[in-house]
């Protein structure tokens, strides 16, 4: 049986085992594919793992012999799904392997808006201190957060991991979903409209999967609702932000700060306005990346084809 991996490197950059997998078949690893190169991949494959390669319609009419379509991710609408159910393909995705590491990371990002520790450090290191002429200084304001509250749009399970981290600084939180859980609700802890959320937070922070009818949500109109100086947070999907109005606010100090791990074209363009714009930090989709994250999703993918082939 032939397994093939269309892009394994940004899961797997040599720190992991494919051993999993390739127990099962005759296994080939590409680190990166081209849209060019996808036919001559696909070919003779019975079984495929893509992470962001795209598999179309096309792709599925001229392999007939695909019985099983892996993605090595949580979002799976790379793959057509629907030609994939008309050929009975199952499709799995991975989708609770980085809950805390992505909780983490945005964790990380507030405090980093907060305390800008990386640019102190390197004011530091650049000798700021040792030709300064008192015992402190800081660079911009610091924050607390106890007191503060926190709007969580998506409060799934990822969303609920960051919300407990938050409660333990002292914080409030305000929660959208979709599905909202009552019993979660307590002191510290309630659900809210999303206008609600947009006017009584002090951070927000982004933990939804991306549909047509929330594309661009945080834009000039959206911001408008929102306390002066909020924070914003994205470390779930980049076209949840009309980047050139939040770019806009952050520039006008309408927006006190921004952390985003994620953008709307990955990699980015290099005049994406995020990139040059004041209080923001853009880190390169990295909250689910740690060692211990992706050696979970491996888990689980060869749990997913072990499941199908009996």
């Amino acid at each position: 049986m032939k397994i093939v991996v269309l892009d394994g490197y940004t899961l797997n950059p040599g720190d992991l085992s494919w051993s999993g997998i390739e127990k099962f078949g005759e296994l080939t690893v590409h680190e990166r594919t081209s849209t060019e190169q996808i036919p001559e991949r696909l070919a003779g494959a019975e079984i495929v793992f893509t992470n962001k390669t795209p598999l179309t319609r096309a792709h599925f009419e001229a392999n007939p012999q695909i019985r099983f379509v892996g993605v090595l991710a949580t979002g799976y609408n790379v793959v057509d799904i629907a030609a994939a159910k008309e050929r009975k393909i199952p499709v799995c995705n991975i989708p609770t392997y980085g809950t805390m590491a992505v909780a983490q990371f945005a964790t990380a990002l507030m405090l980093e808006l907060c305390h800008r520790v990386g640019r102190h450090a390197d004011s530091v290191r650049a000798g700021d201190w040792s030709r300064g002429n008192d015992f402190c200084y800081w660079l911009n304001p610091l924050v607390e957060l106890d007191g503060k509250t926190l709007g969580i749009v998506g409060f799934g399970r990822i969303g609920q991991a960051f919300g407990r981290i938050a409660q333990a600084f002292g914080m409030k939180i305000l929660a959208v979903d979709e599905y909202p859980n009552k019993a979660l609700e307590s002191d510290t802890l309630r659900y809210a409209t999303l206008d609600e959320l947009y006017a009584g937070a002090d951070v927000i922070s982004l933990h939804c999967p991306l549909f047509d009818n929330n594309k661009g949500m945080i834009n000039q109109q959206s911001i408008a609702k929102m306390k002066p100086g909020v924070l914003i947070l994205n470390t779930s999907r980049g076209p949840l932000i009309n980047e050139a109005d939040l770019a806009a606010a952050l520039k006008a100090g309408r927006v006190g700060g921004a952390a985003v791990d994620v953008l709307s074209s990955e990699p980015p363009s290099p005049d994406n306005p995020l990139l040059s714009a004041p209080n923001c930090l853009v880190t390169p989709h990295i909250a689910w990346a740690t060692k211990e994250a992706r050696s979970r999703l491996m888990d689980i993918a060869v749990d997913n084809l072990d499941a199908f082939l009996k």
